[in-house]
């Protein structure tokens, strides 16, 4: 397997976005493995703009939604307005309608809210007034949210959790990075873009990147351990062990090799799974993430 593309990917990405190569990967990993990303961090860390630089970079169409505690399911899905002139009901398409989405402070939401994104995220279409509409290849979220103390804030449901493939933070710039934010005097312009075939043609090879039985034993070993411990509330759903399976495909993608290893594994298990496990001891992201590597550490790696 020998395709330079997604390092092309990020090279053009870190024009604008500075010393987040590895959380970039990530994001991009997620989106040739046809998955969501959750993005925990405070405001002002380039969240929003990571996405729309994404969205340029791969020539998609972009949409953002702005969570608050007044918006409406309809104001994410569309609604069927009524034409006096044709006297039929035409969509108003809602910001769904999109390539690449940003759900920007989804926890400033109420859950009813939320629930709108559960059956686009999981089946890539719209149910609007009993009526279904498939959206096109490739269709990619970036939720964000502010840490769970922070004011006006509602916790997201499991259900709305479980749709992310990944949850990650970008966390603040090192000193250097952060310097060159300050001093240069404008961003460095994007030269090359890609095409929607492109995408879809990568996402096409991820599937088909292989994964031994050792590999998946040691996937269903982790997740089963989680359900059998007594201090969560429950583990880790069916749903987690296959996006941890389709983003190891990703990754051995970003690396070159048509086969998946343990690495990959060990590498996206804490953000893949983390936000998947439920336990009023293990409640904060850091706290979740750790569980996750401490039971890395616990279970013998396949040779």
């Amino acid at each position: 397997m020998c395709t330079n593309l997604p390092r092309q990917f990020i090279s053009e990405i870190e024009k604008q976005i500075l010393g987040k190569s590895s959380e970039i990967e990530m994001v991009l990993i997620a989106f040739l493995a046809g998955g969501h990303v959750l993005l925990e961090d405070l405001p002002g860390m380039g969240k929003t703009s990571l996405a729309k630089i994404i969205s340029k970079v791969f020539q998609l169409k972009f949409r953002r939604i702005q969570g608050s505690s007044d918006l409406l399911p309809n104001d994410i899905l569309g609604v069927n307005i009524f034409n006096a002139k044709t006297r039929e009901f035409e969509l108003r398409e809602g910001p769904v309608f999109s390539e690449i989405l940003l759900f920007d402070e989804m926890n400033r939401t109420p859950p009813r809210t939320q629930s709108a994104l559960l059956q686009v995220m999981a089946e890539q279409s719209v149910t609007i007034d009993q009526s279904t509409y498939l959206l096109k290849d490739p269709f990619f979220v970036v939720g964000t949210q502010n840490p769970s103390n922070s004011d006006g804030t509602y916790r997201l449901p499991d259900s709305q959790m479980d749709r992310f493939s990944l949850r990650l933070t970008l966390g603040y710039p090192d000193y250097d990075f952060e310097k060159q934010i300050l001093t240069r005097q404008e961003l460095n312009p994007i030269t090359n873009s890609f095409s929607r075939d492109q995408i879809i043609q990568l996402q096409s090879l991820v599937e088909g990147i292989h994964v031994d039985e050792k590999i998946i034993k040691y996937i269903l070993d982790i997740v089963h351990e989680t359900r059998s411990d007594r201090r969560l509330i429950h583990g880790v759903s069916v749903r987690g062990s296959q996006e941890l399976h389709r983003l190891c495909r990703a990754r051995a993608l970003f690396h070159s090799r048509d086969y998946v290893i343990p690495e990959d594994v060990k590498v996206l298990a804490p953000f893949t799974l983390s936000h998947r496990i439920l336990s009023y001891q293990f409640e904060e992201r850091l706290a979740q993430e750790n569980y996750i590597c401490e039971l890395l550490e616990s279970i013998p790696i396949p040779s």
